[in-house]
């Protein structure tokens, strides 16, 4: 069970370390979907991952949750582990991405659509689309916190963050990083996110948040990477995390990475006094 050992420490470095738990000591976890009030019983045989995981049922479904929708999501993951399974490969990671599509893709008319799970809770859309001098109106350089450098299977990851205090601000520190630093500039990804507090501009000087992300091609890690960031409960903070890609894919093991390196990044900055991780 050493392949399930590892795929459940990659699978809680994305999602949380609920994401997946033991049940009754026997084998069967506690799987809950993320972005979703349901939660369903999973046995793993003992030769996983060379035969199938088996979804036994629901164990939860949210008080509001519609009659009748923690099945759906059982009956369509059942369908989702059928299509994605291989032999000889842990699966949890694929279930859960296309299980996510799927469901999205329900909720939003079927058009191909995936609402982001992490919306801001200010609109943002005109500052992030502001032009060329307001994307430059940035002032001093940004003084960047860099993790150490992580090279697995000839792909190297290195994070950056630095404090940031407006959307406008944070896409400055990007746009300033791709233009002066040519090493990052030719990174395959750039993948970044940023959490951000401040006063609003009203009479009533009520406290805004903002937060956004950006996957720069590599699917799904931007959202993945915010929610590390809402998981430590910091603010006013972007962070940046480069892959060089090195031909080789990894698999859900990149998420694991990218997290652990913007996870120091942002302990070795002192946003987060303490490094650990609030729910």
């Amino acid at each position: 069970m050493s392949d399930l050992v590892t795929e459940i420490g990659a699978i809680q470095s994305i999602y949380g370390k609920d994401v997946l738990r033991d049940a009754d000591g026997a084998s069967v976890y506690i799987l809950s979907i993320p972005y979703r009030d349901v939660s369903l019983r999973v046995l793993f045989p003992p030769d996983y991952a060379e035969s199938t995981p088996q979804l036994l049922g629901i164990e939860t479904t949210g008080a509001h949750a519609r009659k009748g929708y923690g099945s759906h999501v059982l009956d369509t993951a059942r369908a989702t582990l059928l299509s994605v399974f291989v032999p000889g490969s842990v699966c949890l990671f694929d279930l859960l991405q296309e299980l996510e599509t799927a469901l999205a893709e329900e909720s939003n008319g079927s058009n191909g659509q995936r609402p982001s799970p992490f919306s801001p809770q200010e609109d943002t859309s005109s500052v992030l689309n502001a032009g060329t001098s307001a994307i430059w109106d940035l002032g001093e350089e940004p003084c960047w916190i860099l993790s150490l450098p992580v090279t697995e299977k000839k792909s190297t990851f290195v994070a950056r963050a630095c404090s940031v205090t407006s959307p406008a601000q944070a896409q400055a520190c990007i746009a300033r990083l791709l233009d002066t630093d040519k090493r990052a500039a030719k990174a395959s990804h750039n993948i970044s996110a940023f959490r951000i507090r401040a006063l609003s501009t009203t009479e009533s000087m009520s406290e805004v948040t903002y937060q956004d992300c950006d996957d720069d091609g590599e699917t799904a890690a931007g959202g993945r990477l915010l929610h590390l960031l809402r998981v430590m409960n910091v603010w006013d903070v972007l962070v940046v995390v480069s892959r060089w890609y090195g031909g080789v894919k990894l698999g859900p093991d990149r998420f694991s990475i990218i997290n652990n390196v913007a996870r120091e990044a942002v302990v070795k900055g002192g946003w987060t006094k303490s490094g650990i991780m609030k729910d």
